[in-house]
């Protein structure tokens, strides 16, 4: 069936370029995850709030090289992009932040992230959301960032907000946690937001 609309963007930037490093400021740097941070990504997955917000644990660094292959692969293909967060000063990991389900024809991407316990407070959620997000608008050509978060974690609310993500609404019922099912804030940013 022929489709009425077109595809918002047609080239996969992806496919012609290495992963970059994106310079945040002058204490925070997005880079490739690298095989040496398996440890890193261990230590990130034992702590409880990673484990209650992304649901899941690492038992090894062999399960944490392949979540680290998984983001080469996502950019390769196109559909996932993950970065660490790291320190400028010495480029050691404290976070994560990704696009997730890159959509081209619809010109959008889910954002999503986490910080380790000793770099919360510091700002470097948001200040990472910011980055990722002006990378995506200027350079993948995206139209439409969103995330979501559940409604039990103000931490992550207050990211998005501080990223220039607008609440949009809360999904009922939207994700299964251990703990139940949770109602999930949305947030989005579009690439013509002024802030």
């Amino acid at each position: 069936m022929p489709s009425l609309v077109g595809p918002a963007l047609t080239e996969n930037k992806f496919l012609a370029v290495s992963q970059p490093r994106i310079t945040i400021d002058d204490q925070w740097v997005l880079r490739p995850w690298r095989p040496d941070d398996a440890p890193l990504v261990v230590e990130a997955f034992a702590d409880s709030d990673i484990q209650r917000w992304n649901m899941h644990r690492m038992d090894d660094p062999g399960e944490a090289r392949e979540w680290i292959e998984q983001w080469s692969t996502g950019w390769k293909a196109g559909d996932d992009a993950g970065w660490a967060v790291a320190h400028a000063s010495d480029d050691t990991a404290a976070g994560h932040i990704a696009l997730r389900a890159i959509r081209l024809r619809h010109a959008r991407a889910e954002l999503s992230g986490w910080g380790v316990p000793s770099a919360r407070g510091m700002s470097m959620g948001a200040k990472a959301t910011e980055a990722l997000s002006r990378w995506a608008f200027d350079e993948l050509g995206l139209h439409r960032l969103f995330l979501l978060h559940s409604v039990k974690n103000p931490a992550s609310c207050r990211v998005a907000i501080n990223g220039g993500y607008r609440l949009e609404g809360t999904i009922r019922g939207y994700l299964l946690h251990a703990d139940g099912w949770h109602d999930m804030h949305m947030h989005a940013r579009l690439s013509n937001d002024t802030a």
